[in-house]
């Protein structure tokens, strides 16, 4: 446990971003989900719409270090792509 009250502070600022970044993978990963699924569907015009929803959920979740930049824009590219097929 801490002993200092720098250390008491760190813990808490640590346990609240650990939640905050839980939060966004887990949005990331379900509007990654929903997208594949549609396509696999053939519902082409919905999964349009839900891309730009998967890229603003990997965007922030790259922002915020959740995951890194390149596996970010990796993972937008390879989406893309899928749709493209």
């Amino acid at each position: 446990m801490p002993r200092t009250k720098t250390a008491k502070k760190a813990l808490r600022q640590n346990a609240r971003k650990h939640v905050l970044n839980l939060d966004r993978a887990k949005k990331a990963k379900a509007a990654v989900k929903t997208y594949k699924k549609l396509i696999l569907e053939g519902k082409k015009e919905e999964a349009q719409a839900q891309l730009k929803t998967v890229y603003k959920a990997l965007d922030k979740s790259a922002k915020s270090n959740t995951i890194k930049k390149g596996k970010a824009s990796r993972m937008k590219s390879r989406l893309a792509k899928k749709l493209g097929k």
